[in-house]
C-alpha cells in the first residue's frame, strides 16, 4: 500500500495505491459525499481485486482531504477527478473509472473525457429519495463506455428495479441500502453481500479483456 498527494485545482487529493504483482488494469474508485474510502465496498475491492491482476487506487478528493464535512458541487467534484487522472494514468494500463454515490456520478460524467476503459458505478443515486422525478439517468446513460452498476436492493437513492434500460450491467446486493448494509433479518449476512460485491466485479473487470 503506497499513499500519494496530488495537487489539483480544487485543492490536494490523496490517492491511497492497493497494487496488483502483475496488474493489468487499474481500478481507480472514490468515496460519495457522506463518507470516505473507509466505505466497505471500498476496502473490499482494495483486498481482492489485487489478486486478480487489477491494481485498485482509492481516490480521496480535496474536500475530504482538507477536512471538510460537505461535498462540493459536481463541478468541483469533477474537477478534483480530472486533476487526479493523470497519476492514475501513470502506469499505463487501462483506467476503469470509479465511485460509489457522488463519485460514480464523476465517473460517468468524466469517463468519455477522460480516456477511461470502463466505469464502475457503486450505489449510482439514481435520484434523491423520495424524488424520482429528479432522475439522473442521463449520466449515467451517457457515460460512453462499458458500465458496470452494483446497486443494494433497499437503496432509497434508487432501487435496482428503477433502473432505465440502457447498455450498462447491473447487479443487485440483495437487501442493501446505499451503503450496503443488510439489516440482521435479511437471508443474507453483511459479509456474504460484500462477497457479491466483489464477485460482480472480479467477473466484470475479467471480461473486459
Amino acid at each position: 500500500m503506497k499513499t500519494e498527494i496530488i495537487s489539483t485545482e480544487a485543492g490536494d487529493a490523496r490517492i491511497t495505491w492497493h497494487p496488483a504483482k502483475k496488474p493489468r488494469l487499474v481500478l481507480a474508485v472514490s468515496h460519495g459525499a457522506g463518507g470516505g474510502i473507509e466505505a466497505r465496498d471500498l476496502q473490499a475491492l482494495a483486498r481482492v481485486l489485487p489478486g486478480h491482476g487489477v491494481s485498485v487506487a482509492l481516490v480521496e478528493q480535496p474536500w475530504r482531504v482538507a477536512g471538510k464535512k460537505l461535498a462540493p458541487a459536481p463541478k468541483t467534484l469533477d474537477v478534483g477527478w480530472r486533476g487526479v487522472w493523470p497519476a492514475l494514468a501513470r502506469p499505463g494500463l487501462p483506467v476503469i473509472s470509479g465511485g460509489r454515490s457522488a463519485g460514480a456520478r464523476v465517473a460517468c460524467r468524466t469517463a468519455v473525457e477522460l480516456g477511461a476503459a470502463a466505469v464502475l458505478a457503486l450505489s449510482f443515486p439514481l435520484h434523491p429519495p423520495g424524488r424520482p422525478e429528479k432522475s439522473r439517468a442521463d449520466e449515467l446513460l451517457g457515460s460512453g463506455v462499458p458500465t458496470l452498476v452494483v446497486q443494494g436492493g433497499n437503496d432509497p437513492f434508487g432501487k435496482p428495479g428503477e433502473f432505465p434500460d440502457g447498455s450498462f450491467e447491473l447487479v443487485e446486493v440483495p437487501y442493501g441500502d446505499h451503503g450496503f448494509a443488510v439489516p440482521k433479518r435479511a437471508e443474507i449476512t453483511q459479509d456474504e453481500a460484500v462477497t457479491v460485491i466483489t464477485d460482480a466485479v472480479v467477473k466484470w473487470v475479467g471480461s473486459l479483456g
